[in-house]
């Protein structure tokens, strides 16, 4: 692989994480949070900012504000953050995200102040309250990352350290750069500006302590008992598949098929292959399938 790798985390990735997260209201059945994760933060914010972000949409518009902080030469917290974009004119902001993006907003300025205001209230009304341990797990998971990233090859890290992901060398890609993230688990969100990849990957933190399976280790069996997810893993047995291919193997529907493939991939039994951030094929993840006996065996016999 030609392109660099680099992993990083500050506390402003992980607030835009669990913006996203609020937002995405769709993939919250999905999560690893508590059911009750999202009406119980809906209590805690204002009306208004309730409605902001109900109206907030996963556009081109929501991409921007990821390549802004990832712009933003202060990204330690959403102060710095906020203190930069209210510095800069509608003018600057334009010639920053020039070479970025194709698709600019109908009004850079209400773009602006709609930002400010959506992650200034997110900040105060719930971020800043959040349990201090899961910043502290993110920046335990950058050490422990940053410490084996010399150990293995690009490849295997970064499959190690996505549960899954593959992100071809094509033209102009120059840098793919992982941040852990904890909201959004068990999902990775991925988005690509001109040379750079972004890629807000799950860290599969588990801040429970009961005397049980961890959320991801019990992801995967459950992964595995249904009979449809059991053919597409014998399918990709046979090499590397497109979604379409899967589809007509199934004989199922597109959305039933994407479902299992979707259960399939947060429990690491699949590799997903990327080109930027567009999803080309999946493959077989055989050695993940391989730890499966032993993870269990560890959580009977202890």
């Amino acid at each position: 692989m030609d392109y660099r790798l680099e992993v990083m985390f500050e506390p402003v990735h992980e607030l835009i994480a669990s913006l996203h997260t609020y937002i995405c209201r769709n993939s919250h059945k999905k999560l690893d949070l508590p059911s009750t994760w999202a009406n119980d933060t809906r209590q805690k914010l204002t009306p208004e900012l309730d409605s902001l972000l109900s109206g907030t949409k996963m556009n081109a518009e929501w991409k921007l504000i990821y390549l802004l902080i990832h712009l933003c030469p202060d990204t330690v917290s959403a102060e710095g953050f906020l203190k930069w974009l209210d510095g800069l004119t509608v003018g600057d902001l334009n010639e920053l995200v020039l070479n970025y993006v194709d698709q600019y907003p109908e009004s850079m300025h209400d773009f602006r102040s709609r930002t400010l205001t959506m992650i200034d209230g997110w900040n105060e009304q719930y971020f800043r309250h959040i349990e201090p341990t899961i910043i502290t797990a993110l920046q335990k998971e950058l050490n422990e990352r940053k410490a084996a990233m010399h150990s293995m090859s690009q490849e295997v890290f970064i499959d190690e350290t996505t549960n899954g992901l593959r992100f071809m060398q094509t033209e102009g890609l120059n840098k793919l750069i992982l941040i852990p993230q904890f909201h959004f688990q068990p999902i990775n969100m991925i988005f690509r500006f001109g040379e750079v990849t972004l890629c807000h990957y799950s860290a599969r933190i588990n801040l429970e302590q009961e005397d049980f399976l961890s959320p991801h280790n019990y992801r995967v069996l459950r992964s595995l008992g249904e009979r449809n997810r059991l053919k597409i893993l014998r399918y990709l047995h046979k090499g590397p598949r497109s979604f379409s291919e899967i589809v007509r193997h199934l004989g199922l529907s597109k959305g039933i098929t994407h479902d299992h493939i979707a259960k399939l991939r947060t429990a690491g039994l699949i590799c997903a292959h990327f080109d930027g951030d567009t999803l080309t094929e999946y493959s077989l993840r055989s050695h993940a399938l391989l730890r499966i006996q032993s993870n269990l065996l560890d959580f009977i016999e202890r």
